[in-house]
């Protein structure tokens, strides 16, 4: 079976609700996205509201509120919101990685893998059926001699100790407390909470979620997006090939890649899109596959894009590739188009940006296009 890119964009575009876009609620949003990176709240926002004819205030909260989705770290050690029923899954793959135990991450970090344990344990036991702050929390452990000499690193906001728990299904955050992060247990807070499987019992989920919004993929794709390739790649493409009959093989202009069987003649009969969108920093659109996929982003803009300090910028897509990056202030939404790159509609881009000022409540902005 033969397809383009093309075909495989405009895909994408569908069935991740950009284009067009519908009625999915916030929670259909984000289990189809695998995940939204929540580590900047509105960022958040703007992937879900950008997939929705009628975007409701609030709608994130609600969801976290009715327990649909659930704030924690999870792919590639980020901050993400993730639907409840698909978390275990995602979380048991990271898990099996056990980044903790190399050389580098206890240099790094300044753990060993028998404190990460103790953490876990100890950890477990603070927050059964309890919310604490972070700071609650801390308190609990550093009064532990096993945990001596690691307040500072407990209580900073990157979480770097607290990752490896919450892959292990140990914590994950509460509701917010004013202005305060909480945590709390899985357990505690979802009510169909089965704990986290076992890594071969979970893959098929994880990869069939993850190729139902980013196929056709490779298994190197796959863990890019979870895990930054942490994993052994024996085990992930074991996991792929155990899939059989589940996953179709695929040649997309000369590259093989996998994609549920289930959707393989819909992928076929897609045509090109070429519609234009303006989507948020942090889109799953880009993180899904990785900047550095030169079939969305060509690698001389790369930079423009993946900036210092792990930030992604706002993208401008015109049938699903990235031809630039935008941002709004005082008033003007400003479209920085990249050299060479297909120029979108104008009117399009005025729509969009149109967009952008009622998704952010900002009043009307001026557009304005840089070359």
């Amino acid at each position: 079976m033969e397809i383009t890119w093309e075909q495989v964009l405009a895909w994408r575009l569908q069935r991740q609700f950009v284009v067009p876009r519908g009625d999915a609620t916030a929670s259909e949003i984000i289990g189809r996205l695998c995940g939204v990176q929540a580590q900047v709240a509105s960022s958040a926002e703007s992937a879900v509201g950008n997939r929705q004819n009628n975007p409701l205030p609030g709608q994130i909260d609600s969801a976290l509120n009715d327990r649909s989705i659930v704030k924690t770290w999870s792919m590639r050690g980020t901050l993400h919101l993730v639907r409840s029923e698909e978390a275990a899954s995602y979380l048991s793959l990271l898990a099996s990685g056990r980044t903790w135990e190399k050389p580098s991450w206890q240099r790094e970090f300044g753990a060993t893998p028998q404190q990460i344990e103790d953490l876990a344990d100890a950890v477990s036991d603070i927050l059964y059926e309890r919310v604490l702050t972070r700071a609650q929390m801390v308190a609990h452990l550093v009064g532990d001699a096993r945990f001596a000499g690691m307040e500072q690193q407990l209580k900073s906001g990157w979480g770097t100790l607290l990752k490896p728990l919450a892959w292990k299904g140990v914590l994950c955050h509460g509701p917010k407390q004013g202005g305060s992060t909480t945590f709390t247990s899985p357990a505690s807070l979802l009510p169909d909470w089965k704990g986290v499987p076992e890594a071969d019992d979970a893959a098929p989920n994880a990869i069939s979620a993850y190729l139902g919004a980013h196929g056709p993929a490779t298994p190197e794709a796959f863990d890019a997006w979870l895990s930054r390739n942490s994993l052994r790649k024996t085990v992930v493409r074991r996991w792929f090939k155990e899939m059989g009959d589940a996953l179709r093989e695929v040649e997309v202009e000369g590259q093989t890649a996998y994609v549920l069987a289930e959707h393989a003649d819909e992928l076929a009969d897609t045509e090109p899109d070429a519609s234009v969108r303006l989507l948020g920093g942090f889109d799953q659109y880009i993180l899904g596959p990785g900047t550095k996929d030169q079939r969305i982003l060509p690698a001389e803009h790369r930079a423009k894009v993946s900036r210092t300090a792990g930030w992604i910028s706002p993208i401008v897509l015109v049938g699903g590739r990235v031809v630039g990056v935008w941002d709004s202030a005082d008033g003007v939404l400003t479209v920085k188009l990249f050299e060479g790159a297909t120029e979108p509609d104008t009117d399009a881009l005025e729509t969009e940006a149109d967009r952008v000022a009622r998704l952010g409540s900002e009043g009307d902005l001026a557009l304005r296009v840089e070359r």
